[in-house]
């Protein structure tokens, strides 16, 4: 009889692990790019062109799939754990991306360009101004990880400008999100 009861429990932790699992494999948010590979190396592009960095500082075009149900927009961030700050340095930052945009192009965080989506609000950086400010870690400082993170948020809009601080900005993410992806690439020099 003893027996019988262990399967019982044992089948309902299945069941259980099953569904769990399910559920978190369902949500298929995902953030993608063709110029970076997760856990891959930031190309020479995606870097910085100043601090005697030599990159062309073009921000990657992105695409992300199969938000949360009920996403009423959407956020972009990157950010360096990593940097000798004490507090991490954010490279860039976007928010009231519309519900329906998918994607933003390649160079989307220069903003004299133009290339984001209407509508769309970058805020400052830790570079001092808003736009995409690309990798460019201390020499001799190791490894750095670029977290590229889109935000769907249960909100249209923000109420911030483009003045708003990179932790403002993650305040009001933090109360808003449904859900998140993320894509990490490394660079050092």
């Amino acid at each position: 009889m003893r027996n019988k009861y262990w399967w019982v429990v044992v089948s309902i932790g299945l069941l259980t692990m099953t569904f769990g699992f399910h559920s978190a494999w369902a949500n298929g948010f995902v953030l993608n790019s063709p110029q970076l590979q997760n856990h891959g190396k930031m190309a020479t592009e995606q870097v910085f062109n100043s601090f005697g960095c030599e990159g062309k500082n073009i921000s990657p075009e992105l695409h992300w799939s199969q938000p949360p149900a009920g996403a009423k927009s959407f956020a972009v961030t990157v950010y360096d754990p990593d940097a000798p700050t004490g507090s991490g340095w954010w490279h860039w930052v976007v928010f009231n991306i519309p519900a329906d945009v998918r994607t933003l192009p390649a160079d989307a965080g220069n903003i004299d360009m133009g290339l984001a989506p209407k509508g769309c609000v970058q805020s400052m950086t830790d570079f001092g101004k808003p736009g995409y400010g690309g990798a460019c870690p201390p020499k001799g400082h190791g490894v750095h990880h670029y977290i590229f993170t889109v935000f769907a948020l249960d909100v249209d809009s923000l109420p911030l400008t483009a003045s708003a601080s990179a932790a403002m900005v993650g305040f009001y993410l933090n109360q808003h999100t449904l859900g998140k992806a993320q894509l990490t690439v490394t660079y050092s020099r």
